[in-house]
């Protein structure tokens, strides 16, 4: 049997306060589901590859113990996901990209350099992100950061069909956050960088091979911290998947997005905007390209 509290101490910092309690926390509920921790670790020391990956990411024990991913996720249903993720990055991925992935090694998917600052797309993963899902798709600025990111895990929907599982979305956080999104738009000619994230995001399940799509609403990310003191949403989920062409789920809590974004035709365009439309759709088809490429060098 693991020794929970050694792997405890790696995962969290006993010199604080509040991290010693999770430590506390995690020990206790790793003992009140001994057969399902006994299960988890079986899973991760069934190959070399998996047992490397847990011990450079112990986050794989912790994830189940904690009210993670979604709104009224059971404890089977986290372990699960961990472990189904973690099966189709084995089946699909060589083995040096995914280690890379779990040591924060980004894998760049898109980069450009036009038209002023470095942009770039990432897929990449940090244990800060281990609340809403187990990889990240980025959208970076060289001098400006991080500008939107996508959270999700990878397992099957109910049908059995391997989908691609967004468990939140986050905009800027910087100070200027405001103009620096708003030269984006107009580099992107008129495209919303939140829209962006999304079509990469996209590009990235098809190139995975992967069937579905599915957004937590408001309903159904794990937290409240998307909601100001005064219980008004910062941030709608739902709308935007709604407005990005989604369908609500039977599970109230998830959302069903498009595999592909909906392009307008010219003949749908204003004629005075059709030339902003061509440069657009012609940069989300470099895009496209470059993701198809990068994931394929990614892929076994």
């Amino acid at each position: 049997m693991l020794d929970f509290g050694k792997i405890g101490k790696k995962i969290y910092n006993l010199d604080n306060p509040r991290e010693f309690r999770r430590y506390i926390v995690f020990r206790g509920r790793c003992m009140l589901h001994p057969l399902r921790m006994k299960r988890l670790e079986k899973f991760f020391v069934s190959s070399e590859l998996l047992a490397k990956i847990a011990d450079i990411y112990p986050f794989v024990y912790e994830q189940p113990t904690r009210a993670f991913f979604y709104n009224k996720s059971t404890f089977e249903e986290r372990a699960d996901l961990v472990e189904k993720h973690m099966m189709f990055l084995i089946d699909n991925l060589k083995e040096n990209e995914i280690i890379d992935l779990y040591s924060k090694k980004e894998k760049i998917l898109w980069e450009s350099s036009d038209d002023g600052e470095t942009l770039h797309l990432e897929l990449m993963y940090h244990p800060g992100q281990r609340k809403e899902g187990l990889l990240s798709i980025r959208l970076v600025a060289a001098d400006s950061g991080i500008l939107y990111q996508i959270m999700f895990w990878i397992a099957p929907d109910k049908s059995g069909e391997w989908s691609l599982w967004i468990g939140a979305m986050q905009g800027p956080n910087m100070e200027n956050a405001r103009e620096v999104i708003k030269q984006l738009t107009k580099r992107c000619h008129a495209y919303r960088t939140k829209n962006l994230i999304l079509h990469a995001t996209q590009e990235v399940a098809k190139a995975l091979g992967l069937k579905h799509i599915y957004a937590v609403t408001n309903y159904g990310y794990y937290a409240m911290n998307h909601i100001r003191t005064d219980r008004k949403l910062k941030n709608s989920f739902s709308d935007f998947w709604a407005e990005s062409g989604g369908i609500p789920c039977k599970d109230k809590r998830f959302y069903e997005l498009p595999l592909t974004e909906y392009r307008k035709t010219m003949e749908e365009v204003p004629t005075r905007k059709r030339a902003n439309y061509r440069k657009r759709y012609a940069l989300l088809d470099e895009i496209d390209n470059a993701i198809r490429d990068n994931i394929g060098f990614l892929c076994k």
